[in-house]
């Protein structure tokens, strides 16, 4: 059962680098805490690959899949109606027809249905793992959460690695989000104490990262910002979105290198090369991160 406490390492645009951030401050912790790292990026979920390792311990994410028991169905239509998604076509004839795909598995239609005609079946729509991953001086757990290639519905896999991770006992839960701003990721926010919104100094970077904290802002969240390639642009707009949401900057990390070459490497830089000035500057979060909380 969760005993611990919960930093979500977020940033409403994809490719700022955080997942880079989120691997490298659990890298740095993992020596003193007891820590878990869960990746809830299920479209793109890459924590493993930054650690090089290999996913484990599988198990599948079920929604329920509609199946129309036509001998009870009197093509009502009422299952169509209450489908949100598009998941339950009415034929010329009012005979309802199931397209799996598009089905999120609300169960709407098995509720709604006045004559008992729609049986609950399943279907697979994603995966959670389960790693132990071993590093220098500590270990960490990571869970993964994967949605299944060629499906859509995200959120049920979101939630199910969230349970997943924290059903595990943990003294700290390091929860890498999905970008942008979507449900999924308020869903991946919900419960932490910290926010660490990942952007970098352009213009876009600044305009997304106006809205993860808004949102983090609208459930509650301290957040942290951290500039990841500093010095590739002018920061005065990411400083006047920090100052508008009323968060702080927390760390800045150089353009380097040395970071591309730890993706080669499959070895967070915090440990391939500590002396740099961006393993520096995350070891610096890491050890702040620790003593808020």
């Amino acid at each position: 059962m969760m005993r611990g406490r919960i930093v979500a390492v977020t940033g409403g645009k994809g490719g700022t680098g955080k997942s880079t951030v989120a691997v490298n401050v659990a890298a740095a912790l993992a020596a003193d805490e007891d820590l878990l790292l869960a990746d809830l990026d299920v479209e793109a979920p890459d924590d493993h690959i930054l650690l090089s390792s290999n996913l484990e311990d599988e198990q599948p994410v079920n929604v329920m899949l509609p199946f129309i028991d036509y001998g009870r169905c009197t093509k009502c239509g009422i299952c169509a109606e209450v489908c949100d998604t598009g998941a339950i076509m009415l034929a010329k004839d009012k005979t309802p027809l199931v397209i799996p795909r598009l089905c999120s598995g609300c169960r709407s239609c098995y509720f709604a249905c006045p004559d008992n005609a729609i049986i609950e079946g399943q279907r697979t729509i994603g995966y959670t793992y389960r790693t132990v991953i071993s590093l220098d001086g500590g270990k960490l757990t990571l869970v993964t959460g994967m949605l299944r290639e060629g499906e859509e519905h995200t959120p049920p896999v979101v939630v199910a690695a969230k349970r997943r991770a924290l059903s595990e006992d943990a003294n700290l839960y390091l929860i890498d989000t999905a970008a942008g701003t979507s449900n999924t990721v308020s869903t991946a926010l919900d419960g932490a104490r910290l926010t660490l919104a990942v952007t970098e100094p352009t213009p876009l970077g600044a305009h997304d990262l106006d809205m993860i904290l808004e949102v983090a802002g609208a459930m509650g969240l301290e957040s942290w910002v951290v500039i990841n390639r500093s010095g590739i642009g002018s920061e005065g707009s990411v400083e006047e979105v920090v100052k508008k949401h009323d968060a702080r900057i927390a760390v800045r990390l150089p353009y380097s290198r040395d970071v591309v070459d730890s993706y080669v490497t499959g070895k967070p830089i915090v440990l391939s090369k500590p002396d740099s000035k961006p393993a520096v500057a995350l070891r610096k979060l890491a050890d702040t991160v620790r003593e808020v909380l």
